[in-house]
């Protein structure tokens, strides 16, 4: 049994050893990786700082689009019904005014909410585009 301090201990290295890596890097190559790893960082500032500029988009404001887009559909489809309620109380006939104008009206609304959701995202992909370069 040893009383000692154990003699395999090893000295530290000095400052004039090189400092070791497992894949040394040309400088060419330390260039082309620090080009790199910068341009990731300023795109995740350039993404932090947009995040922070459109801070109105949040779980609500999600939920009030879905309420506007039912709606764009239920509105046209409610006063097309309505409508088609007073043509057949007003005008009697064989075919229904009633069904006709629901169906006008739920078509007009689909359509008009197509059309705004696509809007919006255009405008979602145009922003992302812009985030990119």
């Amino acid at each position: 049994m040893k009383n000692g301090p154990e003699k395999d201990i090893k000295p530290a290295s000095t400052q004039s050893d090189p400092p070791r890596s497992a894949d040394p890097l040309s400088g060419d190559q330390q260039d082309d990786h620090q080009k790199r790893y910068s341009q990731q960082v300023g795109k995740i500032a350039k993404r932090k700082l947009n995040a922070q500029r459109h801070v109105t988009k949040t779980v609500w404001s999600g939920l009030g689009m879905m309420g506007l887009v039912g709606w764009s559909v239920a509105i046209p489809t409610l006063l097309g019904a309505a409508l088609g309620m007073w043509l057949d109380g007003q005008y009697p006939d064989t075919h229904s005014w009633t069904l006709a104008l629901l169906i006008a009206g739920l078509c007009l609304g689909c359509f008009n909410a197509w059309h705004w959701v696509d809007k919006e995202d255009k405008n979602i992909h145009r922003n992302e585009e812009d985030e990119d370069d």
